[in-house]
């Protein structure tokens, strides 16, 4: 069987962390959306068992059956815009769902007709590395920073990762989350109070539909998910060598999903831009062809944690946040090293690759949407000052 001939630990390996990477860095986000619209303990385990059957079977069964790394997550900055727009506007839950299911709607729309893959293809392919280098580069720095806080892990699990990467580079990630996993149980740093043992149940909430929910929810959370997420995950595709997966379709299937999912929590559902960097990179496997498998494990273990939901999700949060930035971190080394490369090898285009790294790198965020879309606009327009109607020759010069 092929699946089994192209599994590799390392591939497992990163698998595994881009789940603790997705699950740690923004549970907690997802947590404050629901409460805000009064969910109870039972629907907020709800929104967890449709988030993990969500994100696990559009990852799973897509990798495999194209034999590429797809990667579906939840919004991040979907949740946050629900979180402060809920908090804000006194929204129920069936309002809620109602604005999850327009969003649905709209996504499934651009994924249908096509009309947001024709925009990213006029994207140069130096734009698309810049933004992918800015989008990842703050992990990078985010491990670094670390250090102030927990410098002995933090420099034990570098350390670690340098020398794995010259002795056995292929599992260099595995033996540096080892070793900081160790380092942090011998130290006592493991939060296994926030462990709770209970499966996840789904909850179905009737949707209930009014323009204000449609112009303060549904409208925002959909710009925010196609600018700030779907489009840096088309970046990473693209920079990483996938250019020629079906995105209409990938996305005409994370809006159905949510559409499905949306009465019992999945609120959208869209490309994965840091964890896809993971599981598409070379830390992954060296074979491109074979890192499908990388994602393939993602969506195994996004279904179990929608199975087992508080269980699962109270292990990854057992991890300490330093020990999440730092792994994640120096993972996306080689991604964040070959956007870079690829954003600035073409002279007429690296002044506005730079512009494009340095707007998506500031996280500046402007009408609720995030410095990878601003960078994109920023990017595009300096290119198009530059290069507009000159002559090639000229613009080289």
């Amino acid at each position: 069987m092929r699946v089994l001939q192209d599994t590799s630990l390392s591939a497992l390996v990163a698998g595994f962390v881009a789940v603790l990477v997705a699950f740690t860095s923004s549970v907690a986000l997802v947590f404050q959306a629901a409460q805000a619209f009064g969910a109870t303990p039972a629907q907020i385990t709800s929104w967890m068992w449709a988030l993990g059957w969500g994100m696990g079977l559009c990852t799973l069964l897509p990798s495999l059956w194209l034999r590429q790394p797809v990667m579906i997550a939840w919004s991040t900055p979907g949740a946050a815009v629900l979180a402060a727009a809920g908090a804000a506007g006194g929204f129920t839950m069936p309002e809620a769902v109602g604005a999850f299911l327009v969003s649905a709607l709209l996504i499934t729309l651009a994924g249908a007709t096509g009309w947001f893959e024709r925009v990213m293809n006029r994207i140069p392919d130096e734009i698309a590395s810049a933004l992918l280098a800015g989008v990842l580069a703050r992990f990078g720095m985010q491990a670094f920073s670390a250090l102030q806080t927990a410098l002995p892990l933090v420099l034990a699990m570098l350390v670690a990762y340098l020398l794995a990467r010259r002795l056995m580079p292929r599992y260099a990630v595995l033996v540096t989350l080892l070793v900081g996993v160790a380092w942090a149980a011998i130290g006592g740093q493991m939060r296994w109070s926030v462990v709770e043992f209970e499966l996840a149940r789904p909850v179905f909430t009737m949707p209930q539909f009014t323009w204000q929910a449609t112009m303060s929810l549904a409208l925002p959370l959909f710009i925010v998910t196609m600018a700030s997420q779907n489009l840096p995950g088309v970046a990473v595709m693209r920079a990483t060598g996938y250019a020629d997966m079906p995105v209409s379709k990938l996305i005409t299937l994370s809006g159905v999903a949510t559409a499905a999912l949306a009465p019992f929590g999945g609120f959208a559902f869209n490309f994965s831009a840091i964890t896809a960097a993971i599981c598409m990179g070379p830390e992954a496997h060296p074979d491109p062809r074979r890192r499908y498998i990388a994602s393939a494990a993602c969506g195994v273990l996004y279904i179990v944690v929608g199975i087992f939901g508080a269980v699962v999700t109270g292990l990854l949060l057992a991890f300490p946040q330093e020990l999440v930035v730092a792994i994640a971190g120096l993972a996306l080394l080689g991604a964040i090293g070959g956007g870079l490369a690829s954003s600035l090898r073409e002279e007429r285009h690296r002044e506005a690759a730079l512009i494009t790294f340095l707007v998506t790198l500031s996280g500046v965020v402007v009408a609720g949407v995030g410095s990878a879309f601003w960078g994109v606009v920023a990017g595009s327009v300096a290119l198009f000052v530059q290069q507009y109607r000159r002559p090639r020759a000229i613009a080289r010069s």
